[in-house]
């Protein structure tokens, strides 16, 4: 376990100085100066420009110039927003945890939805079921997330008025931040109205959590199934059949437990694309996270808040990958060879 652990870490480090020398590098293909493009300062006096230059070590070559940027990384300095002139950091520390919250509620979500169905379907394998549910996947990958995001607001907000369609939580609630993941905070706020805040939470982010949560539920329906048949076809399940048990007792005692440890590798992967959903989906449900702030980035042409926002989701998603590796490596030993993770 300790070679998986530094072989995983090894994996992290190199990945991150990628990510950080793409970064870098951003900042000269970007239009406008070198230095303001790393530091954000789009109003900074001659003064202030000589010193932001000593500091990046403009002056000297590009391998200076790159370890100057990575400390100030490493610092947490990641710059002033261009648009807003706030210290990028605090507008991350502000936003991210929101991003967690719907991307962690989108994904138990998609697994609670399309890992039983997967299951369903292999165990009717060939059925009018599994054919079914295939044909429900196969719609559901193609529907568009913009499109279905905008359909959701018309049908369950506008038209039946069962749901919010917009913000993380209404206005009457005064939540005092203290992690930044809502639920969380709302749990630890002494107000007498937390349930109520609760309830209110709950309601409002149950339609973008679902649209996000659409597209990885039927890869987990494929993953899960195609794992459930592999597992039905192996010799220890036919042993088992042999001994006199049950399809029930084969199913839940030893065929779901070993199907799941196989989808559990592939749910990193899942994370990285349901990330990318939802920032599509936070601005058309107006939900204050660092994936909404990145597209008006974008949009408001901020070259430092892009550089930095996407070198934090990145750092994201890659950590959500090793933690699923090691997850998938204490449920199976034979994970730890010296080929996976090479």
């Amino acid at each position: 376990m300790l070679k998986f652990t530094f072989r995983r870490l090894s994996l992290f480090v190199f990945t991150m100085l990628v990510l950080t020398l793409l970064s870098f590098s951003l900042s000269f293909l970007f239009p406008g100066d070198t230095v303001i493009n790393h530091s954000g300062q789009i109003n900074a006096t001659p003064t202030e420009l000589v010193q932001l230059n000593k500091a990046y070590q403009m002056d000297k070559g590009l391998f200076t110039q790159y370890v100057a940027y990575v400390s100030h990384i490493l610092s947490g300095d990641f710059g002033q927003s261009m648009a807003s002139q706030s210290p990028i950091r605090d507008e991350i520390i502000e936003l991210l945890p929101a991003t967690i919250e719907l991307s962690l509620v989108a994904l138990l979500v998609a697994m609670l939805i399309g890992i039983p169905l997967g299951f369903i379907a292999a165990i009717n394998h060939n059925k009018v079921s599994d054919n079914a549910i295939l044909s429900m996947a196969m719609l559901g990958y193609s529907i568009p997330v913009f499109w279905l995001g905008l359909l959701a607001i018309l049908v369950f907000s506008i038209g039946l008025g069962w749901l919010p369609s917009a913000g993380q939580i209404s206005l009457l609630f005064e939540i005092e931040l203290v992690t930044g993941i809502q639920f969380i905070d709302i749990l630890l706020s002494d107000s007498p109205y937390k349930w109520q805040a609760f309830s209110d939470a709950s309601a409002h982010i149950i339609l973008p959590a679902c649209v996000v949560a659409l597209a990885p539920a039927t890869i987990f329906i494929r993953l899960s199934r195609a794992a459930m048949i592999e597992v039905l076809a192996t010799s220890y399940i036919r042993a088992a059949r042999a001994k006199g048990l049950s399809f029930k007792q084969i199913i839940f005692r030893h065929a779901i437990r070993n199907a799941l440890i196989q989808i559990i590798r592939h749910v990193g992967l899942q994370f990285a694309n349901l990330v990318t959903l939802a920032m599509v989906t936070e601005v058309i449900f107006s939900w204050p996270g660092i994936g909404r702030w990145l597209i008006e980035s974008i949009a408001q042409r901020d070259y430092t808040a892009i550089q930095s926002g996407l070198l934090v989701l990145s750092c994201f998603i890659f950590i959500i990958h090793i933690l699923t590796d090691f997850i998938y490596a204490a449920l199976n030993p034979l994970a730890r060879g010296n080929k996976y993770g090479s």
